[in-house]
């Protein structure tokens, strides 16, 4: 009946997101917030992976690459946040039920849908060998996961420099970009999508929602 475990991963997507705004609305602790999104794409990752067990090369490339993005961006996210002490976009939704409700179902939106081309590979039997979209995609991966990680980084050394205080980020790859790090990341799920088109068939096409709900959304 879930063949391309879709109700599966909109289950654990929003049992996983119900736990942590349970957590924001009582406590007022949204530190999680961004580390609970961030964790949510590799637990959907590796759990696919192994409920198929069809080990194909595709299937553990592309699980590999999402953990890595996920687990890179929630610890970087988490560390920020604590060295912080708060995220400011919360001020205004902390104390308002319905804003909080707004933004963790977007959340779990966001996570279930992106990772929509990464589950119908995992839930297929692998797509057969490797072909020239695979490399493509892979390697517009390692260009967005660099650039997204190099930009991240690049604003937290700026951002914690005194002398930076109220200053624009104009430093590394923030010379060339407004937003480097939403660049490299629509980058790398742009090519997660094309290295999971060789297993795509017919309306398993609609997968490109995926990226282009996140382009959107960054844009």
């Amino acid at each position: 009946l879930d063949s391309h475990f879709l109700a599966l991963t909109a289950i654990v997507t929003v049992i996983y997101q119900f736990i942590f705004f349970v957590i924001t609305a009582l406590f007022k602790f949204d530190q999680v917030t961004d580390f609970a999104g961030s964790t949510n794409f590799v637990i959907l990752a590796v759990l696919t992976l192994v409920l198929k067990a069809s080990w194909h090369f595709r299937q553990i490339v592309l699980t590999l690459l999402v953990v890595v993005w996920g687990l890179r961006l929630g610890i970087f996210l988490l560390m920020r946040i604590l060295q912080w002490g708060e995220d400011r976009r919360f001020d205004e939704q902390r104390g308002n039920i319905v804003r909080l409700i707004i933004f963790w179902t977007l959340q779990a939106v966001w996570v279930w849908t992106v990772s929509l081309p990464l589950t119908l590979v995992n839930a297929s039997d692998g797509g057969g060998s490797l072909n020239p979209a695979d490399v493509i995609g892979w390697t517009m991966w390692v260009f967005g996961f660099l650039i997204e990680a190099a930009a991240d980084q690049q604003k937290l050394s700026f951002k914690n420099s005194p002398e930076n205080r109220g200053k624009w980020c104009d430093v590394g790859v923030w010379k060339y970009s407004r937003h480097p790090n939403y660049f490299g990341e629509m980058l790398l799920w742009w090519g997660i999508f094309v290295a999971a088109s060789p297993v795509l068939e017919g309306a398993e096409y609609l997968v490109i929602f995926g990226p282009l709900f996140l382009t959107l959304l960054l844009l």
